[in-house]
């Protein structure tokens, strides 16, 4: 792409040229490595893609991702330590991104300035897709001045987010294709080749046992009614996902019945630790007031026990004259080595520092925890699934060899 740059050279002259770049960015890095700082970035539009550019935004995400969030905290504080201002910075952004969802929301932002609204209060108007501790680190970043240094520490605190949710994926996308093709061969067995040998049976004079009759009856019905079966199964499945991932209950029975699974509360609990250490850590150094912190934190965390836990150490602790170490000692959910390290750092004066090298410890324990559950997860679906075949084979096999022995 050709960009055309206006910049200030450091003894006051101004500078201008035009030049390929692959983005808006770039020539800002280009420039800020001159020792130039950039007055006007412009990029000239090639009016003969413009019907390809309105093709692709029309199969653009209408949402605001992990990734974008990164994209433009990780931008931003790259332009705001090359010298450039904010509002010429979202202006520079607005001319890189492609993405219209994006874009609505920057040109949103620069309207807001213009305003001379508060930057903090658009990332608010949208809690959907930026959680209140972005917003609040926002607005404590554009308070203090320090809008370069929060937006690196957001960037880099949603890519280890983002890295957890991708680690979390990739671990359970072996066990969800086994489960996936074992179950298809499960039901091709049940509705093709067991009702054939089933008729097999019933077109003679002979009678199968008991349990290869049941397992007969069980394809039988599958292979008359094998559409409505899927459907009521398609149905049933999507209803639990939108129960147990949009509602609050649902959300709190799911953590209930995970919480009785001994290898899966483990995980959950570290993770809603890790999540717990890092975001307190990050609201304190930006200046929050340790009740504030601890309210945002416990909306974050995901981990019903551990919410309620620092609700009652915000409000019924720190709040009521206790100290932070003593508070979170009189809370279970937390492990005593957390209480006590909270403590200690809490009298050195180094409490941020101890809680970030909190988070990171407990990141490496996230991955050790779900390797282990995922080398659990993959003999037991290998078992389940086996015993499945086996019932089937019996069904089978049973009968047959018991007709031979009355020949």
């Amino acid at each position: 792409m050709k960009f055309h740059y206006i910049a200030a050279k450091p003894d006051g002259t101004v500078t201008e040229d035009t030049a390929e770049f692959e983005s808006a960015a770039k020539v800002i890095e280009f420039l800020a490595a001159k020792g130039l700082h950039p007055i006007s970035i412009r990029q000239f539009r090639d009016e003969t893609s413009l019907a390809s550019k309105i093709l692709r935004s029309q199969f653009s995400f209408g949402r605001i991702t992990t990734s974008d969030k990164i994209f433009i905290c990780r931008y931003l504080s790259l332009m705001l330590r090359a010298g450039t201002d904010l509002f010429q910075a979202i202006d520079i952004l607005i001319i890189d991104i492609r993405k219209p969802a994006l874009k609505s929301f920057l040109i949103e932002v620069r309207t807001a300035l213009e305003k001379g609204q508060p930057f903090y209060t658009v990332f608010a108007r949208y809690p959907r897709h930026f959680s209140s501790v972005f917003i609040n680190l926002v607005k404590s970043g554009e308070l203090s001045g320090n809008l370069e240094h929060m937006f690196n520490d957001l960037s880099i605190s949603l890519g280890k987010e983002q890295e957890l949710r991708n680690k979390i994926r990739s671990a359970m996308f072996y066990p969800a294709i086994l489960l996936s093709l074992s179950l298809f061969i499960v039901l091709f067995l049940v509705t093709f080749a067991l009702p054939r040998i089933a008729n097999v049976f019933s077109t003679g004079n002979y009678t199968p046992p008991a349990f290869s009759r049941v397992i007969f009856g069980i394809a039988f019905f599958l292979d008359e009614y094998l559409l409505i079966v899927v459907g009521v199964l398609l149905i049933s499945i999507l209803g639990a996902l939108f129960f147990f991932m949009r509602t609050r209950i649902g959300r709190n029975v799911l953590y209930w019945i995970a919480d009785h699974i001994p290898v899966i509360r483990s995980v959950l609990h570290k993770i809603a630790i890790q999540r717990f250490a890092g975001t307190l850590s990050s609201l304190l150094r930006a200046g929050l007031p340790i009740v504030d912190a601890l309210d945002i934190t416990s909306i974050t965390v995901g981990h019903p026990g551990i919410r309620q836990a620092l609700q009652h150490i915000a409000h019924e602790g720190v709040a009521k004259g206790l100290t932070l170490g003593d508070a979170f000692r009189k809370e279970t959910a937390f492990p005593p080595v957390v209480s006590n390290l909270i403590a200690i750092s809490e009298k050195a004066g180094h409490l941020e520092e101890i809680l970030h090298t909190l988070s990171e410890f407990y990141e490496s324990e996230i991955d050790f925890s779900i390797k282990t559950l995922l080398t659990l997860i993959e003999p037991v679906l290998l078992i389940g699934i086996g015993l499945i075949v086996m019932m089937i084979a019996l069904s089978i096999v049973v009968p047959i060899y018991q007709l031979v022995s009355q020949i």
